[in-house]
């Protein structure tokens, strides 16, 4: 698996919106699930855009080009009503948003390869410049590090071997952090899928849409779900409902992201019950796919 995750693959199913403006960490911050107003340059934030009853709208990755311009990478498939949504609570903020993703190009690193571009591994969440390119360090997968590296279009791209973009996919769902797409929209508050045990919630900040959701859900025991990594001998669709093999009437979870594994059938991030997942499982009710669960690649956080 060493060999297999290594190299450099381009990625075209994110999209890039730019804020910028004096305020545009300060805007950020006051909208999002993680802390904008202290970002520094050597770190980048996951964070999640939220209604006003928590459940998810968006996710990102989110880092400053300087202190006046913050880049958010998400789903392409989420830029556009999100970019909308969003403008609409700019009011009389100093910051602008707009689609930026004509302007940058994206590639996901992994590997050695990590080691020939950038020196070498560091934590997730962890931001370096050169020049005009950034790389972010994300969570590993099977064992191997990995980045996302941000460069204006028309940059040399990395050099190093090439990945299979699919490979990368698969990377992401093993890497158990999950990146919400257009099936998802509302479905979801944070921690249901894992956010505050990896970098995605800041608890100790101000006021955001849904924050109170956000807390209750943390440090009232009200949290029922989480995000689970699964194996299946053949493909499902994300957001696809999930049954206990003994109760096909009321779904126990839901298919978050899915790609075909390199040693054959289909891995998946599955948001589950956690009641449930000591039970035979499958995604879809009758003629379903039978889903094995498999340990996550980092500990969920008990405390906070």
């Amino acid at each position: 698996m060493t060999q297999l995750l290594n190299g450099i693959a381009p990625l075209s199913h994110l999209g890039v919106i730019r804020v910028e403006g004096e305020d545009a960490a300060k805007f950020l911050h006051g909208q999002l699930t993680q802390d904008f107003a202290l970002l520094d340059m050597q770190h980048a934030r996951l964070a999640a855009f939220l209604s006003a009853k928590g459940r998810m709208q968006a996710s990102f990755i989110g880092f400053k080009r300087s202190a006046t311009e913050v880049l958010l990478v998400c789903s392409l498939d989420l830029l556009a009503p999100t970019l909308k949504r969003l403008s609409m609570f700019v009011l009389r903020a100093k910051a602008k948003l707009s689609d930026a993703t004509a302007d940058f190009a994206l590639y996901g690193l992994a590997g050695d390869t990590i080691k020939t571009i950038a020196g070498s591994a560091l934590p997730a969440w962890s931001k370096a410049d050169f020049d005009q390119n950034t790389i972010i360090h994300l969570y590993p997968a099977a064992g191997q590090p990995r980045a996302l590296w941000i460069a204006p279009q028309g940059s040399p791209a990395p050099q190093g071997p090439q990945l299979d973009p699919s490979i990368w996919l698969w990377s992401e769902v093993q890497s158990g952090v999950a990146t919400l797409t257009a099936p998802l929209v509302d479905a979801f508050v944070p921690q249901m899928l894992n956010y505050e045990s990896v970098g995605g919630v800041n608890f100790k900040k101000g006021c955001y849409p849904g924050q109170e959701v956000v807390a209750r859900s943390q440090f009232r025991g009200t949290l029922k779900r989480r995000t689970y990594l699964a194996h299946a001998s053949s493909d499902m669709a994300v957001g696809s409902e999930v049954f206990a093999a003994d109760d096909l009437e009321q779904p126990c979870g839901t298919v978050v992201q899915t790609a075909p594994s390199p040693q054959g059938g289909v891995d998946a991030l599955v948001s589950l019950q956690i009641a449930a997942t000591e039970q035979p499982l499958q995604a879809g009710a009758a003629g379903g796919v039978a889903l094995q669960l498999q340990a996550l690649p980092y500990p969920l956080l008990e405390d906070i």
